[in-house]
């Protein structure tokens, strides 16, 4: 189980929703108490005598139990069993809850250069940050066009994202959601994005930016889970729903796959965009007959990233 919550702070109300969006600050204290209770059985709810390790029974407010030596101490004086000693970002489940709840800072999408002559796009809006060119696309494919990545072995690939926007508000994200055989994650941790940088394999990376793209997915084919067959790549746009942004606001959304030699395999460049959406699910590489091929899907969804986790099989509360 795991939580959803905006960039900045708060986690997210399942029945508000299920957005990233709308913060809520005492939601994750309140989580906490009640992961903390869940982790030990209730058949050691005795109070402690001093000089016994803490279980996370004693959270039973004390007017109820008889007062000990043990009970008066503050708990930060209490020695803490494991389970308490140990940080939740180590625990599969609370790893993708903490990172979904803190986003860190990030480089401002606001200072790119110019557009040159030729290129798409090329008016400026006032209030509208600077496009960002599009690098030269060598093997671009069409929506719905499947292609085989290499005929030769792949070891690392990178999957390079870059758009420019129309709203000044849009800030776009990119997130890889990794899919077992049935279409869902293979674990609530196997996804990565902006909170959450690398996979539990580490075989997938997050990296904010680069000279040419906004931002990149870095694969290593060779340490990749063999449970996983399909790697999903999505744009979404944070505040969205608060701020009622959509794909309408965006242009120039590509993506590129570039192979160990930074040579490119194959590229993508939207053509289409749609007022009803607020996450575009802009290309994916699948395991067909042990070779790995790249489907360009330039299709959306009205969800946000916690609506993606929920589609994609991340159980969200």
């Amino acid at each position: 189980m795991i939580n959803t919550a905006t960039k900045s702070t708060g986690v997210m109300n399942h029945n508000s929703i299920l957005s990233i969006n709308i913060p809520e600050k005492q939601s994750v204290k309140n989580q906490n108490n009640i992961m903390t209770l869940i982790k030990n059985p209730r058949t050691n709810s005795t109070p402690t005598t001093s000089g016994q390790p803490q279980n996370r029974a004693q959270q039973t407010p004390q007017y109820n139990q008889p007062q000990n030596r043990t009970q008066q101490t503050p708990q930060y004086n209490q020695p803490q069993n494991r389970t308490q000693q140990t940080p939740q970002y180590n625990q599969p489940q609370n790893r993708t809850q903490q990172a979904l709840q803190n986003r860190p800072p990030r480089q401002s999408q606001n200072i790119q250069p110019a557009l040159t002559a030729g290129q798409q796009n090329t008016a400026s809006t006032p209030g509208v940050p600077a496009a960002k060119p599009i690098p030269m696309l060598y093997n671009k494919v069409q929506k719905g066009q499947k292609t085989l990545l290499s005929t030769s072995v792949l070891t690392t690939i990178n999957a390079c994202f870059g758009w420019n926007v129309t709203d000044a508000r849009c800030d776009v994200d990119v997130s890889a959601f990794l899919l077992g055989a049935n279409g869902k994650v293979i674990g609530d941790s196997w996804f990565v994005f902006y909170g959450q940088t690398i996979s539990p394999d580490h075989s997938t990376k997050f990296v904010e930016g680069g000279s040419s793209d906004r931002e990149l997915i870095q694969i290593d084919f060779t340490k990749l889970n063999s449970q996983v067959k399909k790697i999903v790549f999505v744009l979404t746009i944070n505040d969205a729903l608060k701020n009622r942004l959509h794909f309408g606001m965006l242009k120039d959304a590509y993506i590129r796959i570039m192979d160990q030699s930074n040579k490119e395999l194959v590229s993508f460049l939207m053509t289409e965009y749609y007022n009803n959406i607020i996450s575009m699910m802009i290309g994916e590489l699948y395991l067909h007959n042990g070779s790995w091929k790249f489907n360009a899907i330039g299709n959306g969804v009205a969800k946000d990233l916690a609506g993606l986790c929920e589609l994609y099989g991340v159980q969200v509360i």
